[in-house]
């Protein structure tokens, strides 16, 4: 997954480069500038003496020391005056400028925090939102694994509003699946059909009841297994290319509109006949080709997958489908926000 939405503290990433928000002096006052400083050791403090002054929206690259991470890119971000003095430029440029550090020293993986949401005061959820925007525009053009680390649930402010309604969704497909179920139990009961009315429709129909059935194909009891091989429908691969050129896509545009890296997409070019996908990268694929539901589940079938009313991850995602909404990163802020796994691979 080129984009992953994590709650972890940035600290103890195990990736090629963790981001630094820190001042132009490059020195760890507090937040997460002063956990990097403390976890990565003295020898920082020396090597960022040396760098120092840091201005606002550049960044500059320091070995990791003492952290998992080989790198760690520091950048100095806005302080939040109400979003009226150019805070988002900066912003902005913090997060690319960083991400192009990443990719000239050769790193395949970074992590980042919310830049400028801790001390500096910009507020958390518009922090997020601008941060996948971001990062979405720059790995449409770059090879990159990123993750956004969210330190804790008070760190991510999901819509209320969004949260109750499919809250609200989840809850009354619940409720018709299971008066569905409970009017079938009772339709299919013969305690509830009086006897003599079942045979008087018996006696005055003169129809056979096996002639109303449909009749068998011919000849369907002597196909071999080998006969019902052939007659298989296309595999996920083959149905996924095809849903591709009738939507007049690039593989390239829809893999990174699924939030599917390159590897994983290579794997299913190469393997057409035998790829099995995970749900998460299934519906990824549907959602990046704004399929309908019904498509969705011939896309999922032809996987072996479905979209059930059993789940929590599908309920959602049967949501926004019926919403009409085909953002990859705003469906997975909805799964973030119910502990569900995310889409993409």
């Amino acid at each position: 997954m080129p984009l992953k939405i994590i709650r972890q503290d940035i600290t103890k990433m195990k990736v090629d480069a963790i981001v630094n928000t820190t001042n132009e002096e490059m020195v760890g006052y507090s937040g997460v500038d002063l956990a990097v400083h403390n976890a990565a050791g003295p020898l920082l403090d020396i090597e960022c003496k040396k760098l120092a002054p840091l201005g606002l929206g550049s960044a500059k690259i320091t070995n990791g020391y003492n952290l998992d991470a080989k790198h760690i890119i520091h950048t100095s971000g806005p302080v939040w005056h109400g979003g009226l003095a150019g805070e988002s430029i900066i912003l902005k440029s913090c997060y690319t400028e960083s991400l192009k550090l990443a990719v000239e020293y050769g790193c395949e993986s970074v992590a980042f925090p919310l830049i400028s949401a801790g001390a500096y005061g910009y507020p958390k959820d518009k922090v997020l939102k601008f941060a996948i925007q971001v990062i979405t525009e720059f790995l449409f053009e770059h090879e990159l694994n990123v993750y956004l680390c969210v330190y804790d649930r008070k760190s991510y402010e999901f819509s209320k509003a969004v949260f109750n309604e499919i809250s609200e969704f989840i809850t009354d497909d619940y409720v018709e699946e299971k008066t569905a179920a409970f009017n079938a139990e009772i339709d299919s009961s013969e305690e509830f059909i009086p006897r003599k009315t079942l045979r008087f429709e018996r006696k005055c129909d003169s129809t056979p009841v096996c002639a109303s059935m449909p009749a068998p194909q011919s000849g369907a009891k002597n196909k071999s297994l080998e006969e019902y091989m052939k007659a298989m429908d296309k595999s996920f691969a083959y149905k996924l290319f095809d849903y591709i050129d009738a939507k007049g896509m690039t593989d390239v545009e829809c893999y990174k509109k699924a939030n599917v890296d390159k590897k994983t997409f290579s794997k299913i070019k190469c393997n057409p006949q035998t790829y099995k996908p995970s749900k998460q990268t299934a519906v990824a694929f549907a959602i990046a080709l704004e399929l309908t539901l019904d498509e969705t589940q011939d896309l999922l079938a032809s996987a072996g997958l479905t979209l059930s009313r059993s789940f929590t991850f599908d309920k959602i995602i049967r949501y926004f489908l019926q919403k009409g909404v085909y953002d990859v990163f705003v469906i997975n802020e909805a799964l973030f926000e119910f502990d569900q796994m995310l889409l993409g691979c």
